[in-house]
């Protein structure tokens, strides 16, 4: 599985145990933690029961349909790991229904219906 990263830095912090240590406060454990947890994205494992593998729903203003968190270390701990699956073409997959959806119908429409 390839993983994309929202910029530099939060790949930096995904990566790398010094930046992760900075991100948790010099916390080990969490760097650790969230070093594994990418580790076992890259590998597609991630449907372990330990990690808490959930769909995030909206809230308020946050529009968050289609994008689902792992724990980086337990459900007690505030820090997760937001993911949003993508297509061979780094598009959502809802994106990618929709556009093939839109496609379908355009290609019925200028089929006579067929």
């Amino acid at each position: 599985m390839e993983l994309v990263y929202k910029n530099d830095k939060v790949k930096k912090q995904c990566t790398s145990v010094k930046e992760a240590k900075k991100l948790f406060g010099g916390n080990t454990l969490l760097a650790t933690n969230l070093l594994s947890r990418i580790n076992a994205l890259k590998s597609a494992i991630i449907m372990m029961p330990t990690f808490h593998f959930h769909a995030l729903n909206d809230k308020g203003r946050k529009r968050l349909k289609g994008y689902f968190a792992i724990d980086v270390k337990t459900r007690r701990d505030a820090w997760r790991i937001i993911l949003r699956p993508l297509d061979e073409k780094k598009r959502t997959i809802w994106e990618s229904r929709n556009r093939s959806n839109s496609g379908d119908s355009r290609d019925s429409r200028n089929n006579g219906g067929k």
